[in-house]
């Protein structure tokens, strides 16, 4: 198995055990730090990074050729997208769906998904083409878990936050791949110069150097 698909079962093993925390479940119906989300939502927007990932394997392959990790950023919807655009409402919809049974049964959910990608990911090759639920569009299996990891390493963050436990930290695997995606993200919004300052001249940074 590939070091993006170790890593990602390590990332989603952390998904299973934030959810879990019962911190969670006792502000579950209270809104999020994240507009929009209720703590019920943003849980299930972050499992279903896992969740949801059996469904895209299961899927047919896609025919190529695929898409770069940059340019499938340069394709989704949500970059920019207001608040209540219908890809974001979309997207809330999704977290508060997956949700929907409780916090138990979510954890459960989560737990049952983790078992099942061990084996799922084992099995597939090394060139295994995905259509990513942003899509249509075909990627690189791998280069798709790694947008996974940034949206667990992200939404961790987010939901922690929300509920006033600390923040995961990932090890070097998980985190690594998701500092270098969300590093060119941010190069190809605001150029090389605002990045280098933001994290070495605080006296001349931008105020933003935000990936989205």
């Amino acid at each position: 198995m590939s070091a993006v698909r170790e890593a990602y079962l390590q990332a989603a093993t952390s998904v299973a055990t934030l959810v879990g925390d019962p911190a969670v479940a006792e502000a579950w119906a209270k809104p999020s730090a994240l507009a929009g989300f209720t703590v019920a939502g943003l849980a299930g927007h972050l499992a279903a990074q896992v969740v949801n990932v059996p469904r895209v394997l299961r899927a047919p392959a896609p025919d190529g050729p695929p898409v770069a990790l940059a340019e499938h950023y340069g394709r989704v919807r949500w970059i920019g997208a207001d608040l209540d655009a219908d890809v974001n409402v979309q997207i809330r919809l999704g977290g508060e769906a997956v949700a929907a049974g409780g916090p138990r049964a979510l954890v459960e959910q989560t737990g049952l998904a983790v078992s099942e990608l061990r084996a799922l990911l084992a099995e597939e090759h090394a060139d295994r083409l995905v259509s990513p639920p942003a899509g249509p569009w075909a990627m690189r299996l791998d280069d798709f878990l790694v947008t996974r990891l940034m949206e667990i390493t992200v939404h961790s963050d987010d939901l922690a936050y929300s509920v006033g436990v600390p923040t995961p930290d990932q090890p070097p695997t998980v985190f690594g791949p998701v500092l270098a995606l969300l590093g060119e993200l941010a190069v190809r919004r605001h150029g090389q110069a605002a990045v280098i300052r933001a994290l070495s001249r605080a006296e001349r940074a931008p105020d933003s150097i935000t990936a989205f």
